[in-house]
């Protein structure tokens, strides 16, 4: 069998949307979000949902965990593993969606919690930071004042992820490394001695691709991945050479139609010099050969000299 994805959304969804782990889930979260022994979540509730897609792009890019926090905070984890230049957007959008569902009509403004978004992308996205880990907050342009702690989106990036020293980990890391596939499974136990939730999930994982069906399914979706690239790569290739030979034949036309515009203003300029040494009145000259008033002046200055 090939490498193992574990951002493929059936096994994600499995291994942290799922209340029967769903320590592994806090593990993750208390870990990105920089959480101690002291401020860290304690508990999670999942908030059911359909995550079963009913698109191509649902099927192969997205998968949302949407959760509450012992504290009333707002939680959304989405897998993205398609390259999506408007990630941001969609974000902010969802986040949106997530923090005005807290109210219901009529319901004041301070029983609003804190919404939080958090993005594992399997590709670069942020092309000006160098971090596997962004946070963004509402800040004041000038002072840099944060305006509500209510609003928090995460991007974490895989690719530009290294760990630097595997005895000094910290959680989020391992959790980062677990799902980047960067690491061997003997790498891996090495880290599980210092973060006991990778442990678990790496035996999770072994228990999951002995189930036949859940097995199957995985492999479902890996094969409508791979379907989906490269199809994605045909429309490219074809799209580039369908514009290559649409660039060609305007590049060709419009040479043509400049080639044939000068020739003819060549034309008239001569037949503008023939009518002059046969003294035509400038205004005929114009009219017969499309060139203005100046135009036959300035020839006519030049004969003259």
């Amino acid at each position: 069998m090939e490498s193992f994805n574990r951002l493929n959304d059936l096994y994600f969804k499995k291994l942290l949307g799922d209340k029967k782990r769903k320590n592994l889930t806090l593990s993750f979260l208390n870990g990105i979000l920089n959480k101690d022994d002291e401020n860290c979540f304690t508990d999670i509730t999942f908030l059911d949902k359909d995550n079963e897609p009913l698109t191509l792009d649902g099927k192969l890019s997205k998968l949302d965990i949407r959760a509450d926090l012992n504290d009333g905070t707002q939680v959304d984890i989405e897998v993205q593993v398609c390259p999506f230049k408007l990630m941001a957007e969609r974000s902010l959008y969802y986040w949106s969606k997530m923090y005005s569902e807290q109210l219901e009509k009529g319901a004041e403004y301070k029983k609003l919690k804190k919404a939080i978004a958090i993005n594992l992308l399997a590709f670069d996205y942020l092309e000006d930071e160098r971090d596997w880990h962004n946070i963004y907050n509402l800040l004041n342009v000038k002072s840099h004042n944060k305006l509500t702690d209510h609003i928090e989106i995460h991007f974490l990036e895989l690719p530009k992820f290294t760990l630097r020293d595997m005895r000094r980990i910290r959680t989020s890391e391992a959790w980062i490394a677990y799902f980047s596939g960067k690491y061997s499974k003997e790498e891996l136990e090495e880290i599980a001695m210092t973060t006991p939730a990778i442990k678990e999930a790496v035996e999770f994982e072994d228990t999951f691709l002995q189930d036949k069906i859940e097995r199957r399914a995985y492999e479902q979706r890996e094969k409508a991945i791979r379907d989906y690239y490269s199809y994605m790569s045909a429309f490219k290739e074809e799209g580039l050479e369908q514009g290559l030979q649409e660039g060609l034949q305007r590049g060709l036309q419009e040479g043509l139609q400049q080639g044939l515009q000068q020739g003819l203003y060549q034309q008239a300029i001569q037949t503008a010099k023939n009518m002059l040494k046969d003294k035509v009145d400038i205004n005929l000259i114009s009219k017969y050969t499309s060139l203005s008033i100046n135009e036959i002046e300035e020839l006519k200055a030049k004969l003259d000299m």
